[in-house]
């Protein structure tokens, strides 16, 4: 026998198990390798194997790993494998590569339940540590030696029945990959002359593909595959998979370039960009007496009521950002029809020194927002700026423990600041990072702007320093104030108190917005007063009249909506359960109904329309009060 090299016999080896060699009287001895593999299986050879096997061999197509899944997924479970004793620069991976094959052709596999070598040669890989464990034993033998026919025959039963457990457990397994496969699978199909995309190798290198096309569609072969004209290329036609097939969506003639984004406005669709100046108004004060309504007018009757926005002094936002950040993003395209109106807004906003002239390297888009009425609102697209600058955690007040404050109050007043953030200085190192590109030169920010994603933070830190201390009477949510009493006289100390606070802050009010000593009145998307709290009426008829949603998306806004009013449906989350598992990213986009899912959906809008929320007295009564898991 010609000598061989070490690790050549290891990685015969490894190749199929230990071998092992008996003497006359059945005892297990360690063997020698008697005579290596020199040929290597043909194709024709590799043919017989099949054949004796009942293998069938399946070519795939090329860009389509689908067909490869067990393949793809060996290739990189055996990587992380490798990454786990290779050395640092990796080079030794084919060295180690026999060692780790060996040690994963004896470990059991999910889908089957058997390692690969058990379906293979019948019976258990005899691997180190079965060699452990004999030499543990003394040697002891595995039993009686059989003769080959026994052998043979003991085998054959033995791999049938491992043949049959491993059937069972692939079919359960891929059952159970198939229904997750399917929940963000979607039916595709195309017609005839539709114009679509291929993915097809890229020009540049053959291993890569990208969407390339438009192609033609000519005619349906099957349930996913369809014959497609590919004109200049090599083959007029291909039979291609409806996985390498996209829809073609021409793109619209490009005019006029602006960013829109649509919005949900509120009620008031009369807004106006900064409100007229003076106390409150008739409209404000109708539902009180005549006396009532001079001893209100006597309190607001002061320079906390003004045209224009304030300006305090009690604090300033300031943008923090990480490390390494900059902003210089290229700027949108303004219509000529809307540089006139656009031209007014930074006139107006100039004058009232929101803004002034910049000389900063940062710069961020304009947006124009439409609203309700046709006109537009000047934006600024800070998102990105958002994304490298760090977040305030601040807290905004519960809306549902605000709320249950006020429901035994007998006199509300509602206030609004006239455009609370213009109110916030801004910091001078934060006023460049706020700057934006117009037509007429670069602008910054003086105070805080809106989209801004510490901004509520700092507005709410702000509101809460200036009602300190009332607390028992009054309370805020971001620029929106309620003061809350149980009698007249009470109410009137409790309105002078606050609105002295607010101009000692250097605050202004926007009166139009404003209601005074109310006995119910609208506060954060809810009415309260005469100790009942309710969901807003145009609200519940909105939420109400809601058709099925067909997307992911629309089905989350729904439920948003819902949710906001949970506490008028009892047991919200169990009703609603159904429809939020169906929002989940593994379940297919286009919403598919079923007769649970859309009793669900009337079930959570009938709650709705009936429920309604008891008397506020009642809530604070300890053993009404549901208890938090």
């Amino acid at each position: 026998m010609a000598q061989i090299q070490p690790w050549r016999l290891l990685d015969w080896l490894t190749s199929l198990w230990l071998p092992e060699r008996r003497d006359n009287h059945g005892a297990t001895t360690h063997g020698e390798l008697q005579r290596t593999i020199e040929n290597q299986p043909t194709i024709q050879a590799l043919g017989w194997v099949y054949q004796l096997l009942g293998i069938r061999s399946l070519r795939t197509t090329p860009y389509h790993p689908q067909t490869d899944g067990l393949t793809e997924r060996f290739n990189q479970t055996l990587k992380q494998m490798l990454r786990k004793f290779v050395n640092n620069s990796g080079t030794d991976w084919d060295q180690w590569l026999p060692y780790l094959l060996f040690a994963y052709r004896e470990v059991p596999q999910a889908s089957t339940g058997f390692s690969p070598f058990e379906l293979l040669y019948g019976h258990e890989v005899r691997g180190p540590l079965s060699l452990l464990r004999e030499i543990w034993e003394g040697g002891k033998g595995k039993g009686e030696s059989l003769n080959v026919i026994s052998y043979v025959v003991q085998m054959r039963e033995q791999l049938e029945k491992m043949s049959e457990l491993a059937q069972s457990h692939m079919r359960e397994a891929q059952q159970q990959q198939k229904s997750w496969y399917d929940r963000s699978a979607r039916q595709r199909s195309f017609n005839s002359g539709q114009k679509v995309l291929v993915l097809l190798p890229s020009d540049d290198n053959k291993l890569l593909a990208k969407w390339q096309g438009p192609f033609e569609i000519l005619k349906k072969l099957g349930p996913t595959t369809y014959q497609v004209a590919t004109p200049g290329r090599p083959r007029a036609s291909r039979t291609l998979h409806i996985n390498l097939l996209k829809e073609w969506v021409p793109r619209p003639e490009r005019k006029e370039v602006m960013l829109i984004r649509g919005v949900q406005e509120e009620e008031e669709v009369d807004e106006q960009y900064l409100p007229s100046a003076g106390a409150p108004g008739d409209h404000n004060l109708n539902h009180l007496s005549e006396d009532k309504q001079l001893q209100v007018r006597e309190i607001c009757n002061s320079e906390v009521f003004q045209e224009n926005p304030g300006r305090t002094n009690i604090v300033e936002h300031d943008i923090v950002m990480k490390e390494g950040a900059s902003v210089r993003r290229l700027s949108y395209r303004i219509p000529e029809r809307l540089l006139a109106s656009l031209k007014k807004e930074i006139d107006l906003m100039l004058s009232l020194g929101i803004i002034e002239i910049s000389r900063s390297e940062w710069c961020n888009p304009v947006v124009l927002v439409p609203k309700k009425d046709g006109s537009l609102r000047f934006c600024i697209d800070f998102r990105y700026l958002n994304s490298i600058s760090q977040f305030d955690s601040y807290p905004t007040p519960r809306i549902d423990e605000l709320l249950e404050r006020l429901g035994k109050a007998k006199y509300l007043t509602t206030i609004d600041l006239c455009k609370g953030y213009w109110q916030v200085p801004l910091t001078e190192r934060s006023r460049e990072l706020t700057a934006f590109r117009t037509p007429w030169g670069l602008f910054q920010f003086s105070v805080m702007p809106f989209g801004l994603h510490g901004a509520p933070a700092t507005f709410q830190r702000l509101m809460d320093q200036v009602l300190c201390g009332f607390t028992d009477f009054a309370a805020a949510y971001l620029d929106d104030i309620v003061i809350y009493s149980t009698t007249w006289e009470e109410h009137l100390e409790h309105l002078n108190a606050v609105l002295d606070r607010l101009h000692a802050a250097g605050l202004t009010i926007n009166s139009s917005k404003c209601v005074f000593a109310a006995a119910e009145t609208k506060y954060l998307g809810h009415s309260i007063g005469n100790g009942v709290i309710r969901p807003q009426v145009n609200k519940i008829q909105a939420i109400g009249s809601c058709p099925l949603p067909h997307t992911r998306k629309q089905l989350r806004s729904f439920l948003g909506m819902a949710g906001f009013y949970h506490r008028f449906i009892p047991q919200f989350s169990t009703r609603a359960a159904l429809l939020t598992d169906m929002t989940g990213s593994r379940c297919p986009n286009q919403i598919q109904w079923t007769e649970e899912a859309v009793a669900a959906f009337h079930d959570i809008q009938q709650s709705l329309r009936t429920t309604r929320r008891p008397p506020s007295s009642c809530l604070h009564q300890p053993e009404n009060v549901p208890q938090r898991s």
